[in-house]
């Protein structure tokens, strides 16, 4: 069932639609590649500097946590378009073609849905937590902007599963 979601570099689609799936595509990328190198200098950095020089970098945690939470929710749209989610595969492989698509379309939908709700969600916590007025106790930075990542996260897959239902509408 991995094929359903592996484009890796051709998206698959036409148009305009095509040129939108390569750019999230190549943003994606890179802000994964990027997050987790920053967040490996980050960590060697904080390490060399408390057994070297007998200090730790006093925003190293709160970078990190910045850090973990846009991998993650950068990392949702990448999964769902290289079929890296984890899923329960025993009644799709068991269905003829035609079915299988049937179903992938809907799994995609509902998926897609899925994740614009959490979207929504996501948003609404971000708007209490602006309210508060928190900030990162050590960095100073407002605490929503940590935040930010989680509903790009759910609308770039909720998007990213949308688009897997448009290649699969072709039924024939």
């Amino acid at each position: 069932m991995r094929d359903d979601l592996s484009d890796t570099h051709a998206s698959g689609l036409p148009g305009f639609l095509g040129v939108i799936d390569s750019t999230i595509s190549r943003l994606e990328s890179f802000i994964l590649a990027a997050g987790v190198l920053l967040m490996a200098i980050n960590t060697c950095a904080n390490v060399i500097g408390r057994f070297v020089f007998g200090e730790s970098l006093f925003f190293a945690e709160e970078v990190n946590r910045i850090l973990i939470v846009m991998i993650t929710f950068a990392g949702l749209g990448y999964a769902a378009r290289h079929g890296r989610h984890i899923r329960m595969s025993a009644l799709y492989d068991a269905l003829p073609t035609k079915a299988r698509r049937v179903l992938m379309i809907i799994i995609s939908l509902v998926t897609s849905a899925t994740m614009f709700f959490l979207c929504y969600y996501a948003y609404t916590y971000i708007l209490s937590i602006y309210n508060t007025g928190r900030v990162l106790p050590t960095m100073g930075i407002p605490l929503y902007l940590m935040y930010v990542w989680v509903p790009i996260g759910f609308t770039i897959t909720g998007i990213q599963y949308f688009l897997t239902a448009i290649k699969k509408h072709d039924l024939s």
